[in-house]
């Protein structure tokens, strides 16, 4: 969702590219003639799903890519971007269903192009990636099935991601970063934008239970690197017919790797639990089957699980405040911004009515009966 480090200081930096200097983007920078091109949702960038012409030197290849524009904020980071072109490549290498990364004329992976606005001249750092088939997964009924097999996903994202090699990989860790999971606490600048009501005293007991079980075990938990926002508009599914007939949805794509930083194996489950409890009709039970995908290919330990859910109300937290934040800067993406709030709010305070020890029964549970091969 967010790139920037330091939300705050992203006012007014979101680009505004029209479609005719997107277009014009594409063909000078990566040398691709356009025959159409629209917007697509984004958080504080902007994307455009790109249609190719076809010439005769081009009759094979993708005709379909998404032009991504970075604010001016993450635009200052390109060693950042760097990493995350490079983690994409090495993940479609192996095996997982990420874009293509394509190469600008000059045969890099990005472009950093400026543009004067009248007052001041800013500046852009702008990526082409293959566009990839399916639908969000936020617009099907998620079943058991695939809630583990999300979980799974997961798992076996960081586990691949161990084998990653860069010399600056160590831009990943983002000290400041406000979707980082460790980094709750930050959410205090940004509550303002909720109102003195009842959803900020959620919040404030959210975070100062954060502070108080899982600031101090953080030395508990595993690092690794976290993709960090298996969300349901980033993941695409497929569907495909079963062996008796049924629809079987299949993930297509994984997008969108722009919150990638280190983190923790139980970072990743928790931000895929809460994603998928979005849309979910019985989103208390959707806890378990993702739990349960994970641990088929990285067992959590105890001190992990214990902090699972409160990791999953912190998630919650982050998304609605920095989404209310965010409505303040770009009231005209409303729409988009405000999407987990829509059942959002509903949620965490289902969770925090049940508690810890009753929503743990209900995913501990669940999972465990993976393990004799009954799901609940």
């Amino acid at each position: 969702m967010s790139s920037g480090d330091d939300q705050q200081s992203q006012t007014l930096s979101k680009p505004t590219f029209s479609e005719v200097q997107a277009s014009a983007l594409v063909e000078s920078v990566f040398g691709l003639k356009v025959s159409k091109i629209q917007p697509l949702p984004s958080f504080d960038d902007q994307n455009f799903h790109v249609y190719i012409s076809r010439t005769k030197d081009s009759t094979d290849g993708p005709i379909e890519y998404v032009l991504k524009i970075s604010n001016t904020e993450t635009s200052k980071h390109p060693d950042l971007i760097e990493v995350q072109s490079h983690i994409i490549v090495f993940l479609k290498a192996a095996g997982f269903p990420t874009a293509s990364v394509c190469r600008t004329k000059g045969d890099n992976t990005t472009s950093l192009v400026s543009v004067d606005s009248g007052s001041e001249i800013k500046s852009y750092l702008v990526r082409l990636l293959t566009y990839l088939p399916g639908r969000p997964i936020a617009e099907v009924p998620v079943s058991p099935q695939l809630l583990y097999g999300i979980g799974r996903l997961a798992a076996k994202l960081d586990k691949t991601l161990e084998k990653f090699h860069h010399p600056k990989l160590n831009i990943l860790h983002r000290e400041n970063f406000i979707w980082n999971l460790k980094n709750v606490p930050l959410l205090e600048k940004y509550l303002y934008a909720l109102g003195e009501n009842q959803s900020q005293k959620i919040v404030e007991q959210v975070i100062q239970l954060f502070k108080e079980e899982v600031m101090t075990k953080l030395s508990l938990f595993r690092e690794c690197i976290n993709h960090g926002d298996l969300n349901d508009y980033n993941i695409l599914i497929e569907s495909s017919k079963s062996a008796c007939g049924d629809a079987e949805y299949q993930v297509s794509g994984i997008l969108d790797f722009d919150d990638m930083s280190y983190g923790y194996y139980v970072f990743e489950v928790a931000i895929a639990i809460m994603y998928m409890m979005i849309e979910s009709k019985n989103p208390i039970q959707v806890g378990g089957h993702v739990l349960a995908g994970f641990e088929s290919i990285i067992p959590l330990t105890a001190a992990e699980k214990g902090a699972l859910f409160l990791l999953v109300c912190s998630r919650f937290c982050q998304s609605l405040v920095i989404a209310a934040y965010s409505c303040q800067l770009y009231p005209e993406n409303k729409d988009y911004l405000m999407s987990t709030a829509k059942t959002g709010w509903k949620h965490l305070q289902q969770m925090l009515d049940m508690g810890q020890k009753a929503v743990e029964e209900i995913w501990f549970e669940t999972a465990k009966s993976y393990e004799s091969g009954i799901s609940m």
